[in-house]
């Protein structure tokens, strides 16, 4: 495919084409045929991951830390209790530290600008490892769990339901737009990504043949699905939204009775997780047949391994 990304940071899928993109896809599923039969490489052995959490994780530490580590590098975990980033020292001062110290920088916090700094002043590759705008090695996930499902991406048609201008509905635009997705965002009208990054994914779908489409009208969206994918109500930070946001946005739950509406027994359910089961999500159907989100959660590891083994 003659892609090199040596060197290159994820900071949005914004920056990457659609051959690089296919290419991580293409990295991963090796990654996870190796794991499967057991292949142990150790590529990153005598190299040091730094992963910087202002935000908790499940999926993306151990995705994280096992990949690297099974691959014989050493994961260093800091979370803001444990260095100075943003409190006694600037941003690019614990950038220009680390660089110094380790071949690659995972970040998962809030600003989208705190991973841009370190990607600016440690001259290493980081990792956006979800941010308030953005959420790429997610996505890098959800692509693969999609191609896995359908045999391709061009054309699938993955429909969001619920908020539509948080960090997975605005990566999954850029994802679709970048792959040629037929993609829609089914939210209520005051819950839409910005302007701006809604043109770009516009004038990115042009180029690729990507559908992109807005609507509050659930039965209208769900119509030929092959994917429903939903998120929690409110985010890490929002919690104090919670009821508001159940209230705008119980018309979007995903349920048996969504599902069926597709017309299509194959479409499959997936969410980003921790999902709250009972109402961005009904039991019966994450928990059904048509669920993917465990394949989804693996996916998370043999992706970010990919992204690794190309950058570093």
């Amino acid at each position: 495919m003659g892609v090199n990304l040596k060197g290159k940071s994820l900071l949005t899928l914004l920056d990457f084409s659609t051959d690089e993109i296919k290419y991580l896809i293409e990295i991963a599923k090796t990654c996870k045929a190796d794991s499967r039969s057991q292949i142990i490489h150790q590529r990153f052995r005598g190299k040091t991951l730094a992963m910087i959490f202002e935000k908790r994780s499940t999926r993306t530490r151990v995705a994280f830390e096992t990949a690297f580590g099974e691959e014989g590098g050493h994961p260093l975990f800091l979370s803001t209790q444990d260095i100075q980033l943003g409190a006694k020292e600037s941003i690019e001062d614990t950038a220009r530290v680390l660089g110094r110290m380790v071949d690659a920088i995972m970040f998962r916090g809030f600003k989208q600008e705190t991973v841009e700094i370190l990607a600016k002043y440690s001259g290493v590759p980081v990792y956006n490892a979800l941010t308030d705008l953005y959420h790429p090695t997610q996505v890098l996930a959800d692509l693969m769990t999609i191609e896995e499902n359908f045999g391709k991406l061009r054309g699938v048609k993955l429909v969001f339901m619920g908020d539509g201008r948080n960090n997975m509905a605005n990566s999954l635009m850029i994802g679709s737009a970048k792959m040629g997705l037929h993609y829609v965002i089914c939210s209520p009208k005051e819950l839409r990504p910005n302007e701006e990054l809604t043109k770009r994914c516009l004038e990115i779908a042009k180029e690729t043949g990507a559908k992109i489409e807005f609507t509050d009208n659930v039965d209208e969206a769900v119509i030929g699905a092959d994917v429903i994918y939903t998120d929690v109500w409110a985010s890490m930070g929002e919690e104090s939204k919670a009821e508001e946001r159940r209230k705008l946005l119980m018309p979007y739950q995903v349920n048996k009775e969504i599902m069926k509406k597709t017309g299509k027994p194959e479409t499959i359910f997936m969410h980003c997780l921790p999902a709250v089961k009972g109402e961005e999500v009904t039991f019966e159907v994450i928990e059904g047949l048509q669920s993917k989100v465990w394949d989804e959660a693996e996916n998370r590891k043999h992706t970010i391994k990919a992204v690794m083994l190309a950058t570093i």
